[in-house]
């Protein structure tokens, strides 16, 4: 087969069952007709989502200089991204000020997992106070006006990205404990109207066990990565790692891109990336984004708290008893372990 050959998408689209749907409805306003099971173990998509779409994010365009970041949802993507891109960018931190997306990344399956009803609305809305239409900037369409090496943050697994994508780019992927990921998914979640969970964090955490949550579920996602980092194109990173020794990670990374910086050049980009600043930077905490349209101006920000071990500060035993009696049956037969709390951390 060419590499221009399109490949067929090979799973089908199944929508949950309707209770199923119903409650997803009414407790995320941002996903009025719910989810759909899109692969063999039922990474979930918006049920707008086409097989179209899925086809053309199964044959998407690739270019060997292209660099990717593949992650489930907070996972540290956005801190990950811009060390990638810095990295691969020769430290160029002018460069750096401009929104990490979209100017500096394509976010290819945005449009898949949001619900097309509400985007339909939510445009009207934007349409009658006066606001230029959106050009999608975020979605696929994108990639193809961008100069190569292009940018590209994917929340899918492998299992849904081009099968041809470790044999053409670099990929970075991050994991992290799920317990932090669901905290962090949570506010998340709150956060961004285009999902606007109206629950609590017990009734979310119910929702990320069954893996009934947009982009869910994690642990699936990051065995199957798992499973593929001896792949010379894949650098597989843990969250917990970047949070306990960051120039190490950096030092890691920068190898991988084929990059050698000294260690004033690695601690100027550590500074950079600590979370104390890292908050305080407009162009990857979504500012541009802030005016309560997009985000709600008044549940947190982009970027949080980017610790470990939180999940301690928000699940009680009963909840902790049931997400540990959940994680050792996802992971029997798999040697993926994850840190659930650091000693020391930046």
């Amino acid at each position: 087969m060419s590499s221009s050959e399109r490949i067929p998408f090979p799973f089908k689209i199944i929508p949950l069952e309707d209770e199923d749907q119903k409650k997803i409805a009414k407790d995320f306003v941002g996903n009025p007709t719910g989810l759909a099971s899109c692969n063999h173990w039922g990474f979930k998509l918006s049920a707008t989502v086409t097989e179209q779409e899925l086809e053309d994010l199964y044959n998407h365009p690739l270019d060997p200089r292209d660099v990717w970041v593949v992650t489930p949802p907070k996972c540290g993507t956005t801190w990950t991204q811009e060390m990638v891109w810095l990295i691969a960018n020769d430290l160029d931190y002018e460069g750096a000020k401009t929104p990490i997306m979209p100017d500096r990344y394509s976010f290819i399956d945005f449009a898949a997992l949001s619900d097309k009803e509400f985007e339909a609305k939510f445009a009207a809305a934007a349409a009658k106070e006066g606001e230029p239409p959106r050009s999608g900037p975020m979605d696929m369409a994108s990639l193809a006006n961008r100069p190569s090496p292009r940018f590209v943050k994917s929340h899918l697994p492998f299992s849904l990205n081009n099968p041809r994508l470790l044999d053409t780019c670099k990929v970075v992927y991050v994991a992290r404990n799920p317990k932090d990921a669901c905290v962090s998914f949570f506010h998340h979640m709150r956060l961004i109207r285009l999902h606007d969970f109206l629950g609590d964090l017990e009734l979310f955490m119910d929702y990320f066990i069954k893996g009934q949550v947009v982009e869910a579920p994690f642990i699936e996602h990051m065995i199957e990565a798992w499973n593929l980092r001896h792949h010379p194109n894949l650098c597989f990173l843990f969250y917990e790692d970047m949070k306990k020794d960051l120039r190490a990670q950096i030092r890691k990374v920068s190898k991988f891109l084929g990059k050698d910086y000294s260690e004033e050049q690695v601690d100027k980009l550590a500074e950079h990336l600590h979370i104390d600043n890292f908050k305080k930077n407009p162009w990857v905490n979504a500012d541009h984004m802030k005016d309560g349209k997009i985000m709600h101006t008044d549940r947190g920000s982009f970027i949080r708290k980017g610790k470990t071990g939180d999940w301690k500060n928000h699940f009680t035993p009963e909840m902790n008893e049931k997400f540990d009696k959940w994680m050792a049956e996802k992971m029997k037969g798999t040697d993926l372990t994850f840190v659930q709390e650091l000693e020391k951390q930046d």
